[in-house]
């Protein structure tokens, strides 16, 4: 499952799930929608495209693809390379108009987030090291930091990008 970030309010303005399912039907095929407007579709190459907007306002999207001997012989059959990049562009399109940021913008959001959680988990290991070598830790503030610690944890693996403040209390900790 990929995460895209969406422009503020865009979600709001195309109508949420629902409004995602829509907009979905005008690019893939046999749309499908459930009562929470996640959507399922496909078209060429993309076997099967599901989508809706998570708690947190991002795109949540699973896509499954054609692959090996499947997709050789599409792309060997009369039509089937103009099928497959098709397929993409429809993708690309897709993606677009319902995060409101194109390709380039979209991989800036991804590679910030990724730098986001690399000093979060930087920052977790120089507070674990720093507490074993401290010798005049208290008990008080070690629980502090592993609370810190927690916190940081847990949104590091619900896929939550810590903010830079709380990286920043815990490493002004020490």
């Amino acid at each position: 499952m990929e995460r895209f970030a969406v422009k503020r309010g865009l979600q709001k303005k195309m109508g949420g799930s629902a409004g995602l399912a829509k907009i979905a039907a005008g690019y893939f095929e046999d749309v499908n929608a459930d009562a929470e407007g996640k959507f399922t579709g496909s078209y060429g190459i993309l076997l099967m495209v599901s989508g809706h907007f998570d708690d947190e306002g991002k795109l949540a999207v699973d896509v499954s693809q054609m692959k090996g001997a499947d997709l050789n012989d599409l792309l060997e059959s009369d039509g089937g390379r103009e099928i497959a990049m098709e397929s993409r562009k429809r993708w690309s399109t897709f993606l677009d108009e319902v995060t409101g940021y194109n390709a380039k913008q979209r991989s800036d959001k991804a590679k910030e987030n990724a730098k986001k959680f690399s000093k979060a988990k930087g920052a977790i290991k120089i507070a674990q090291k720093t507490m074993q070598m401290s010798k005049n830790l208290t008990a008080e503030k070690e629980t502090i930091v592993n609370s810190m610690i927690d916190e940081i944890q847990q949104m590091i693996d619900d896929g939550t990008p810590p903010s830079e403040g709380k990286v920043k209390k815990l490493n002004d900790m020490f």
